[in-house]
């Protein structure tokens, strides 16, 4: 029945390929997506500090309504990045202490929620990784409908099952099944360029005459 059904993860990307993540700005993985992917800018880290990566679980749910994310911390395991679209209402807090510890005992990677949370002072004391829209008091109900396992889509960018879903100060990508490796690549080879650009800052020999280039190639006007 569609609205109320919980599906099995046909695939989900290797968790120690997936760990490799955390080393790489998120910053750097967007830009080697040509810089058009992103959760929007709403979604924003709860916790103190941490970075997090790891294969999506997903959860489609009724705004305010909590009764599937129960559910899905039965069938985590440990990695899994629960992530959940609650249609980005914030009436209502889909989880606070008590889910956030149950999965934190569980040792999964972190929870997302496109909706809102609570209890945020005790999440932000800690290094647990929760991205959320927003903080209500107000709780959730527990009734359904909602689906596990199934393709969701935050602000435009769409999760499936099992693909990475990464995260840092700047905010949360999700990266294909099939894209990964080639991204992990990519966003190293980026790191390593930016390293050097960094590098160059601070000997003061950092080349910007690109920027006039372009401003050519556009017949900018400068005022001599």
């Amino acid at each position: 029945m569609i609205g109320l059904r919980i599906l099995q993860r046909r695939r989900a990307v290797d968790l120690a390929l997936a760990r490799q993540f955390l080393d790489v700005p998120v910053a750097n993985v967007s830009d080697c997506m040509a810089r058009m992917t992103a959760a929007g800018p709403r979604l924003r880290p709860m916790h103190r500090s941490a970075r997090m990566a790891g294969p999506a679980l997903t959860i489609k749910t009724r705004p305010g309504d909590n009764l599937m994310i129960h559910k899905a911390l039965q069938l985590a395991v440990p990695g899994d990045i629960i992530v959940v679209d609650g249609g980005g209402d914030l009436t209502n807090a889909l989880i606070g202490e008590i889910m956030t510890g149950d999965a934190m005992r569980q040792k999964l990677g972190g929870i997302v929620i496109n909706g809102a949370i609570r209890d945020a002072d005790w999440i932000a004391e800690r290094d647990f990784p929760v991205f959320a829209a927003g903080v209500t008091h107000r709780g959730p109900y527990k009734d359904g409908p909602g689906e596990i396992n199934v393709p969701i889509a935050i602000d435009g960018m769409v999760i499936e099952p099992g693909d990475l879903v990464i995260g840092d100060g700047d905010g949360l990508l999700c990266v294909p099944f099939d894209q990964v490796e080639t991204l992990l690549a990519a966003a190293r080879a980026k790191q390593e360029v930016e390293a050097r650009m960094v590098a160059d800052i601070e000997a003061g020999t950092l080349d910007r005459a690109w920027v006039d280039a372009t401003l050519t190639r556009l017949n900018c006007f400068i005022e001599r």
